[in-house]
C-alpha cells in the first residue's frame, strides 16, 4: 500500500521528516519513492525506483533544503514501477502525492491532452496535478484549486499538494478508503497516510473524513468541509507505542491485514479494469483474443498463504471466466508429472518471488509447453 508524508514548519528540515516518515511506512510495501520540497520559491523533486535507500542515495548526490514538502512510497496501480511513474508528480507550479484510484482516468487524460497538456507518466495521479495547476494558473489559491479538481474526480483519493505559487501551505484532501492523518505541532504541522510515520513528532492527531480538506501551515491546521466552510475537530491523543501504531489499533498484524483486504484488492485491480471499454490493462502482458480462446485450463501453483489465495482464485476463475482451474502446492506440483500443453496457463503466485518450490513449478510449466504468467509482490 502506498505511503504519504508531509511537513510544514521551521523547526527542522522537511527532508529529514519526510525520509524518516517514509522509512516508518516501509512495512506497507512499495516499489519506488520520492519527495518534493519547496526551496526558495521552487519545488525540487527527487525520485528513485526501488527501496528507500535508493532515494537516499539520490538525495546525497543532489541534496535539497527547505521547510515544506511532501513524500511518497508507491505501490504501482496505474503504470508499471518506474522512476517516471514514481510520485511526486508535477504540473506547472504544482506537485502532488496521492493514494487511491481515479476511475475516470481515461476521460480526464483525453480531455487534458486535447487542451494541450503534456502528460509525462502513465499514472492517474499526474492528472490531478494538471487539474489543480489549471485552476492555479486561472488565479485560484491552492485550496480553491484542489477543491475544483476534486469535483472532477470519480473514485477514491487521499492526496497532499504543494505549489510554488502558494509557497507556505500544504493542502490535503480525502475521499474514499485511503486515510489521511494530520499531526499538530508547535509552529509546525504534519500529515501522513498512517499514524506511525509522524508519531515521533506529535501525539495530537486528526483524521480527515470523506469529502474534507485541510490546509497546513506553520501557524495552524484549518479543516474545510465539503461545502468549503472551515470547522473544528477535537484532536485525538495517540497513546500507542510505535509497534502498536504500525498495527493501526489492531491486536495483531495479521488481523490488520485481513481487514485491509477489500481496499488492497480494489487498489490492485481497480485501475486495471475499464468497464466502459470492457478492457483490462495488464501492463505489458500481451494476451491476444486468439490466445485467450485457446485457454482451456488454468493451473495455479503456490506455497504457504499464497496457496490459500489460489484457492480463492480458483473460485473466481471458474465463476467469472468459466475456465476449469486447478490448485497445487508448488512443492508437489512437478512430482506428479502434470499434464500440460499450450492450452494451459500456469500461474505461479509468490509474495517474495524467491520461493524455491514455486520457481521450480514455474520452470516445470515452461518445459511442458504451458503459457506462464506470474503473480508476485516483488518487482
Amino acid at each position: 500500500m502506498c505511503g504519504i508524508v508531509g511537513y510544514v514548519g521551521r523547526k527542522t528540515s522537511a527532508m529529514e521528516v519526510l525520509i524518516d516518515g517514509l522509512r516508518r511506512l516501509e512495512y506497507r510495501g512499495y516499489d519506488s519513492a520520492g519527495v518534493a520540497i519547496l526551496d526558495e520559491g521552487s519545488i525540487l523533486v527527487r525520485r528513485a525506483l526501488g527501496k528507500l535507500a535508493n532515494l537516499e542515495g539520490v538525495l546525497r548526490d543532489k541534496p535539497v533544503a527547505g521547510h515544506i514538502g511532501i513524500g511518497h512510497t508507491r505501490w504501482a496501480t496505474h503504470g508499471k514501477p518506474s522512476e517516471r511513474n514514481a510520485h511526486p508528480h508535477c504540473s506547472g507550479s504544482v506537485s502532488i502525492v496521492h493514494n487511491g484510484i481515479v476511475e475516470n482516468y481515461r476521460q480526464l487524460r483525453v480531455e487534458l491532452e486535447s487542451a494541450g497538456r503534456t502528460v509525462e507518466s502513465d499514472t492517474d495521479t499526474e492528472l490531478i496535478a494538471h487539474l489543480i495547476d489549471q485552476r492555479v494558473e486561472a488565479g485560484d489559491d491552492l485550496l480553491a484549486a484542489a477543491r475544483a479538481a476534486c469535483a472532477r474526480l470519480a473514485g477514491s483519493y487521499a492526496f497532499a499538494v504543494i505549489s510554488s505559487a502558494d509557497p507556505h501551505r500544504v493542502v490535503a484532501a480525502k475521499n474514499g478508503g485511503s486515510p489521511i492523518i494530520l499531526g499538530l505541532g508547535e509552529k509546525e504541522a504534519f500529515l501522513a497516510s498512517d499514524i506511525p510515520a509522524i508519531l515521533p513528532y506529535t501525539r495530537q492527531m486528526i483524521s480527515l473524513r470523506d469529502g474534507e480538506f485541510a490546509v497546513l501551515s506553520d501557524e495552524d491546521v484549518v479543516l474545510i468541509d465539503s461545502e468549503g466552510r472551515s470547522f473544528e475537530r477535537e484532536p485525538m491523543a495517540i497513546q500507542w507505542d510505535p509497534v502498536s501504531a504500525e498495527k493501526g489499533g489492531y491486536d495483531r498484524f495479521m488481523q490488520k491485514e485481513i481487514f485491509e483486504q477489500p481496499r488492497a484488492v480494489m487498489d490492485t485491480i481497480g485501475t486495471r479494469v475499464s468497464e466502459e471499454d470492457c478492457d483490462v490493462d495488464l501492463d505489458g502482458i500481451e494476451i491476444s483474443p486468439e490466445m485467450a480462446e485457446r485457454i482451456s485450463r488454468i493451473q495455479l501453483v503456490a506455497c504457504g498463504t499464497a496457496y490459500y489465495s489460489c484457492k480463492v482464485g480458483k473460485l473466481l476463475y471458474e465463476q467469472i471466466a468459466g475456465i476449469p482451474t486447478e490448485v497445487d502446492l508448488a512443492s508437489e506440483f512437478r512430482y506428479r508429472r502434470p499434464v500440460l500443453d499450450e492450452g494451459c496457463v500456469v500461474v505461479p503466485v509468490s509474495q517474495s518471488g524467491e520461493t524455491a518450490d514455486t520457481l521450480a513449478a514455474l520452470r516445470e510449466g515452461k518445459q511442458r509447453g504451458a503459457h506462464v504468467i506470474s503473480i508476485c509482490s516483488t518487482r
